[in-house]
């Protein structure tokens, strides 16, 4: 799920945006919702908008920067095991990471670090990673934690959110999940009935799967399959088809189309190849790996996209197909080690920029990267390595299949990393997820 990476692509080289401004010295840089939307607003339109306001370009970046103000995604959409095994986490490591929907930054979490930061300018994923922390810290028991963000679809979840949690986040993010969203339901509300239809990507693969059964053909079916010989005859007979209709092939010609999988129109450009690049052939083929290329029984991003949820709790917990912050063997560890988290609501070059040479150990940066130009690419880089211990690893995805740093970030910089090519498509081939179309891993030299 190609992510809206905004928040660390926000400082430019040589200067500030405000709100970078505000958060120079670890500061929040909101004290109501409201300045809070105002603030994502800020960072959504420094990163994106790149044409005249009147262009075509220019009106498709400003809608895209309104269509995201609020909550993107209830579910990060990498696969944190692939991540996980990149990373090699270590006890005394100091992962710096774009926070989303904080499902990786918890799983990241297992593996019991010194310290991750999770930085994000989106104040509704600052929101929901707090409440993440302190769901963690303040439930009564793993049971109550799943509850809320595993089925995510529970009324006991509201009185379990003012008994337990409520009390322990910031005003800022208690006034945010207090408060009413779009449809005058209150946010909190959205753990009463399945969390996961909710925010733009929800709302996003609802719509896709009600395009669907106007053609007659029920996404949901697809989870019947018996092992991938069965999930690849269903995909070929009954979603494949699909990306030949005339009318969703025009749809998907369109930028706007992928807005709620995170796809702004630069990134939309990367992933189809160009400008007369055919995307619902790309899309299709994307598909097509995640449908066909992993067993169900253990991939909960194929639950998620064809069943808008994850599988019962029972089959879910004995095959292992859940995010690994939701399994309840690392239950105790996550709780002793949630003050370990630090989120904060910058962009990663400025947080960055704040810290002593020599001081982190990885960075996750997500596919933020399709989004930058080539100044930004620098400016990141180049506090990547006055900032990375020898050994240091920095991982992230791209649209497209293609390496996109040399050539665009200085040689001087790239020179001090090592990078495996078949070691990338190895994790790339491997990555459940299926939409990327490549993942990379950058080494720093001793």
């Amino acid at each position: 799920m190609i992510r809206n990476r905004f928040w660390s692509s926000v400082c430019h080289a040589g200067r500030l945006s405000r709100a970078d401004r505000l958060c120079r010295f670890g500061k929040p840089v909101t004290s109501s919702p409201d300045a809070l939307r105002r603030t994502t607003s800020l960072g959504l339109r420094t990163a994106v908008h790149r044409n005249k306001t009147l262009s075509r370009g220019g009106l498709l970046e400003r809608l895209f920067t309104f269509v995201f103000r609020g909550l993107v995604y209830p579910q990060i959409w990498e696969d944190p095991l692939i991540d996980m095994e990149a990373l090699a986490i270590q006890p005394n490591d100091h992962i710096v990471t774009i926070a989303s929907g904080g499902c990786n930054v918890l799983s990241y979490l297992t593996a019991a670090p010194r310290k991750i930061t999770a930085v994000d300018l989106n104040g509704a994923h600052i929101a929901l990673n707090q409440l993440k922390v302190a769901a963690l810290q303040h439930l009564p028991d793993h049971a109550a934690f799943y509850s809320f963000f595993g089925e995510a679809d529970q009324p006991a979840n509201l009185d379990a959110y003012r008994r337990y949690v409520r009390a322990h986040l910031d005003p800022v993010a208690r006034a945010y999940w207090d408060g009413r969203g779009p449809t005058g339901r209150r946010r909190i509300d959205n753990f009463t009935d399945n969390f996961y239809h909710h925010g733009l990507l929800g709302t996003f693969i609802g719509g896709a799967h009600r395009l669907a059964k106007l053609y007659g053909r029920d996404p949901r079916l697809m989870l019947q399959a018996k092992d991938r010989e069965e999930q690849r005859v269903l995909y070929e007979t009954m979603l494949a088809p699909l990306f030949d209709k005339p009318s969703i092939r025009w749809m998907l010609r369109q930028p706007a189309s992928l807005y709620g999988l995170g796809i702004p129109p630069s990134q939309y450009q990367a992933l189809a190849g160009g400008p007369s690049g055919n995307m619902a052939d790309v899309v299709k083929e994307r598909l097509r790996r995640l449908a066909c290329d992993f067993d169900f029984t253990d991939n909960y991003f194929a639950w998620q996209a064809f069943g808008r949820a994850y599988p019962p709790r029972h089959q879910a917990i004995d095959q292992n197909c859940l995010p690994p912050y939701l399994m309840p063997s690392h239950f105790e560890t996550l709780r002793a080690c949630a003050d370990r988290v630090d989120i904060r609501h910058e962009s990663m070059t400025v947080f960055l920029n704040q810290q002593p040479a020599q001081s982190l150990d990885a960075y996750v940066l997500l596919d933020a990267q399709d989004w930058m130009t080539d100044e930004v690419l620098t400016s990141l880089w180049g506090e990547i390595l006055r900032t990375a211990r020898a050994g240091a690893r920095v991982i992230f995805r791209t649209a497209a299949d293609e390496r996109l740093l040399p050539g665009r970030v200085p040689a001087a910089i790239l020179d001090a990393f090592e990078y495996d090519p078949a070691r990338c498509i190895d994790y790339s081939l491997r990555d459940r997820s299926s939409i990327y179309g490549a993942f990379h891993l950058y080494r720093r030299k001793a």
